[in-house]
Formats: structure tokens, C-alpha cells, sequence
């Protein structure tokens, strides 16, 4: 068989170009997944390209397009034929920086409604302590939070030693675990159908809300942002995940309208649900180190202003992370 070599050229190189495209777009983003049309594409791709090098070896000489072909194939085979093995790679960082902030904003929907049942609990704390101020010793059932806040805060800022000298490491352990064991206990209760974590997710936000009116009405609000902040806007967020996850798995268990079974709507959340825990994990690891090592100091040691600047940096770029990280860059047009 005699081709034409340059009309073989000039009607094939748009096939190789577009088949370019894509493998650079899965170097680009790894994760990258395929509906049925594209993988179908691909495949029509690879096939004429293949197609297309077999002629080349036969017909053509010129080694520079026989070599760009080659690669051009077996990265395209490397693709199509390896994507099992691609999915399992273990990437710390991208799974940090891509897998985790796209999961969440994959179920913002299930966050959303953690974020509701939480404000609701706030409202309510802050109206009962407010209208009834004997109801704090019911609601915040804790030792340090008894009494009045300007008595706490006047002995926090007078105190001359360094109360958390030698166990600073110690304390950080301990808020890490037990935050830890009350977010993986929030998402568990999505087992009952989501009334578990509704109620507990209610009664953080009874907590908060009746904490945070207490030390607002006593005058002491700069003490309370300087005391939460630095480790709250971390803490309270990763909370919430947590809730976003029970809800999520509860949404599985009842499955509204759901014309799979559970046991395929739990596999198919399962990913999810493993990548929100585990994130919600590092975040409280890092607000345990914040809380032990920064919150608990208080002015004249750490001036307020100076603890509610980082806590404010800290939001912003929690709110960027969880918002942006991972997105794919828009493409440019053609």
C-alpha cells in the first residue's frame, strides 16, 4: 500500500494533538475521571494513533515523527491500561491538598445542614442563658466555667506563673484524643439515622452559644475572642465535618427515593466518609498544639490582639483551603 505522506499528515495530527490534550490533562490531574463518552474517545484515539504508527514504521521514515508517535502510544496505553493502579497511589500531599477539599465541597450540602443544627443550638444557649442566668450551671456542667467571667478572667491575667510549664505536650495529647474520639462518635451516630448526631451536634451549639453570651454580657468579649479564636476557628469547623460525615452516612442508611441498595450507597460513600474523618482528624491535631501552646496564655503574657489576628489568619486560610484547594485550572479556550 502508497500513502500520501503529507495529505496522511495534515488529516491525522488533529487526532494526535487531541489525544496530547488529554494525557496532559491527566499528568495535570491524576484523579481526573472519565465519563463513558470520553473514555470511549480515548479509546478511539489511542486505537488510530496506534494505527497511525504502524504506517509510519512501514511507509515513513522519518525517525523524530516515528519516535513522537511511540510516546505518544504507550503513554496513552499507560492510561488507559493502568488506572486501577493510578487510583490506589498513596500521595500524602495531593490527597491533603486535592482529595480532601474536593470531598468537601462534593457534599457542602450535608455541611450545610451540620452548620443549621449548629446555629439553632447556639441560639438556644444564648437565649437561655440570657434570660435565665442560673441555667449556665446546667448547661456548661465545667468547673472552669462556673462563676462569673470577670472573676476568671481577672485570676487568668494576674497569674504569675507559667501554669502549663512541663505539660504543655501532655495537654495537647489529651484535647487531640478526646476531640478526636467525640468527632469520630459524631459521625457514628449518623448510624441511628442521623438522630445521634443532630442531638449532639444541637448540644455543642447549646454550649457555645450559652459561653459565649455569658462572657459578652459580663463585658468580657476580648478575652473570649483571644481565648477561642487561635484554636476555635480550627476546632469548631473540623466539628462540623464531623457532623457533615454522620449526616452523610445517615443520608446512605435511609437512602430517600433511592432506587440502589444500601449496601451499594454505603460503598459508594465509603471514600468520602474515610477522607472527611481523616481530615478532620489533622485539623484537630493541629488545634490541640494551638490550644495548648497559645489559647491558654492570656494577656499581659499574650496580648488578645495579637491571639485574634492569628486565629483571623488561621479562618481565612481554612475558608480558601476548604473553598479552592483542588480545583482544576480553567482550561484555555480554544
Amino acid at each position: 500500500m502508497i500513502i500520501d505522506i503529507r495529505k496522511f499528515l495534515q488529516s491525522e495530527r488533529e487526532y494526535w494533538t487531541e489525544l496530547e490534550t488529554i494525557l496532559g490533562k491527566f499528568e495535570s490531574n491524576p484523579d481526573r475521571k472519565l465519563n463513558l463518552d470520553e473514555a470511549r474517545r480515548l479509546h478511539y484515539l489511542y486505537q488510530r494513533t496506534a494505527s497511525d504508527l504502524a504506517k509510519v514504521n512501514t511507509f515513513y521514515s522519518e525517525p523524530e515523527l516515528r519516535v513522537y508517535l511511540e510516546r505518544l502510544v504507550a503513554k496513552a496505553y499507560g492510561e488507559i491500561n493502568s488506572g486501577h493502579e493510578r487510583q490506589y497511589r498513596i500521595r500524602p500531599l495531593h490527597w491533603f491538598f486535592n482529595t480532601f477539599p474536593q470531598t468537601f465541597r462534593r457534599n457542602f450540602r450535608a455541611f450545610g445542614v451540620s452548620c443549621g443544627i449548629t446555629l439553632i443550638g447556639i441560639l438556644f444557649g444564648v437565649l437561655a442563658v440570657y434570660f435565665d442566668p442560673d441555667a449556665k450551671s446546667v448547661i456548661m456542667p465545667f468547673p472552669h466555667l462556673q462563676g462569673t467571667p470577670s472573676e476568671r478572667v481577672a485570676r487568668e491575667e494576674s497569674a504569675t506563673s507559667d501554669r502549663m510549664q512541663g505539660r504543655k505536650a501532655s495537654f495537647s495529647t489529651m484535647l487531640m484524643t478526646h476531640n478526636t474520639k467525640v468527632s469520630i462518635f459524631l459521625f457514628a451516630l449518623g448510624m441511628t439515622f442521623g438522630i445521634g448526631t443532630t442531638i449532639l451536634l444541637f448540644y455543642n451549639g447549646v454550649i457555645l452559644g450559652a459561653v459565649a453570651i455569658d462572657y459578652i454580657t459580663d463585658g468580657q468579649s476580648m478575652f473570649l475572642l483571644g481565648w477561642l479564636m487561635p484554636h476555635g476557628v480550627i476546632e469548631i469547623p473540623a466539628i462540623l465535618l464531623a457532623g457533615q460525615a454522620g449526616l452523610m452516612l445517615a443520608g446512605a442508611l435511609i437512602g430517600r427515593a433511592s432506587r440502589i441498595s444500601m449496601r451499594a450507597r454505603l460503598m459508594n460513600i465509603a471514600p468520602d466518609l474515610v477522607t472527611l474523618i481523616a481530615g478532620v482528624s489533622l485539623m484537630l491535631v493541629w488545634a490541640g498544639i494551638i490550644e495548648s501552646y497559645m489559647s491558654q496564655y492570656h494577656a499581659p503574657v499574650l496580648p488578645y490582639v495579637v491571639k485574634i489576628a492569628f486565629g483571623s489568619v488561621e479562618l481565612a486560610l481554612l475558608i480558601w483551603f476548604l473553598g479552592f484547594s483542588g480545583k482544576p485550572k480553567p482550561e484555555a479556550a480554544s
